[in-house]
């Protein structure tokens, strides 16, 4: 095997590596919010001392999930940094604009209910699918 079979091969390793540490963080994260959401109705009954836990449990099993897609996108080629920041400019983009939108329409009287952040999630998510797909495809 020669230096650039070996580098590749090193840096699929890699990849693969980072790729599972960042999903099991992102598992452990949306577990925890679960736990985090339904516990004190489910499991505690409002008690303040297991909800604090919970939510403390919730924000560093967060900021790895952060730490995780941070060394994630470190690992990438410069071609998949580029699609990723360019699907993740156009999240901000979007969530921040219609974020703001979507919370002043109750303000305003334009819809009857109270925003709920799920919906600005859910946009956000979908929206970045499609830039990774868009981005994917125009560099193929």
């Amino acid at each position: 095997m020669n230096k650039s079979e070996n580098h590749t091969n090193n840096w699929e390793t890699s990849n693969k590596i980072n790729t599972t540490r960042l999903g099991l963080w992102t598992a452990a994260w949306v577990l925890s919010t679960a736990l985090m959401a339904f516990g004190p109705k489910l499991v505690w009954d409002f008690a303040t001392v297991p909800t604090i836990m919970a939510v403390l449990l919730n924000l560093a099993i967060g900021f790895g999930m952060i730490l995780a897609n941070r060394r994630h996108l470190r690992g990438m080629d410069e071609m998949q940094q580029k699609i990723f920041l360019d699907a993740g400019a156009l999240t901000l983009g979007v969530g921040l604009v219609c974020g703001v939108s979507y919370d002043i329409l109750e303000d305003i009287r334009l819809i009857a209910f109270e925003p709920a952040i799920s919906h600005l999630i859910i946009l956000m998510s979908l929206t970045f699918m499609v830039g990774l797909i868009i981005g994917n495809r125009k560099y193929q």
